[in-house]
């Protein structure tokens, strides 16, 4: 009897060592994408992630035994991740950046699920689809964000000595096309407008970042 569960400890050490080993390969593989694109939750929340998911799957499995329902704690892996994913959703005036990053983190906590219960097909099949979606439709949205969008930009802020040159250059960095820049004095701001075209993503984000610049007072879109 104790050689028995002697071997059925081992036979379980060795599969979950085989379970978190999947979990760094695959969580790693998705946080690598998400890095790479410099994006908030990249490879080591994403390991950790499906780390923690893969441990408390295991864990409820092997508790719960026949006496318990083990889903219940797979149930507050979603709770749970929901919070983290939480903490990757940015919003200011309008525009919210992060959703992304938000789905990816839940997603990678039912790899982690699937591992647990040992479902290794279903988590590989699930990881190789989130990276083609991460990846592969970029190609996607490049072609539709030729249909690309055009608006008017007034911004009031304090004239600095490089106000006007920081601000440009913080625009175009979005990827974003400067068709017009103009700018004048009033009274104590310097107001620059700008016309500016490329997909409505980007219009939220350089809405934000101009926002966040320190000599800036205002934005306005005219709208």
């Amino acid at each position: 009897m104790q050689d028995f569960l002697g071997r059925m400890v081992e036979v379980f050490q060795l599969e979950l060592l085989l379970q978190l080993g999947l979990a760094v390969l695959l969580g790693g593989a998705i946080g690598l994408e998400r890095e790479l694109g410099g994006k908030p939750a990249g490879l080591r929340t994403n390991i950790l992630i499906c780390i923690g998911s893969v441990l408390y799957t295991k864990l409820s499995v092997s508790m719960a035994g026949t006496n318990a329902d083990p889903t219940r704690v797979a149930a507050q892996i979603v709770t749970g991740v929901g919070f983290i994913g939480a903490g990757t959703i940015l919003h200011a005036r309008g525009a919210v950046v992060g959703l992304t990053s938000a789905a990816t983190i839940w997603v990678v906590a039912a790899i982690g699920v699937a591992l647990g219960a040992g479902h290794y097909p279903e988590a590989l099949g699930a990881t190789l689809l989130v990276i083609l979606v991460l990846r592969g439709l970029g190609r996607v949205e490049a072609i539709i964000s030729r249909q690309s969008t055009r608006s008017h930009l007034t911004v009031h802020a304090r004239p600095e000595p490089a106000a006007l040159e920081d601000l440009e250059a913080l625009v175009r960095r979005t990827g974003l096309d400067v068709e017009r820049v103009e700018s004048r004095r009033e009274n104590v701001d310097l107001v620059i407008e700008y016309d500016i075209r490329g997909p409505k993503r980007l219009h939220d984000q350089v809405m934000i970042a101009i926002l966040h610049h320190p000599v800036v007072r205002t934005v306005s879109t005219g709208e």
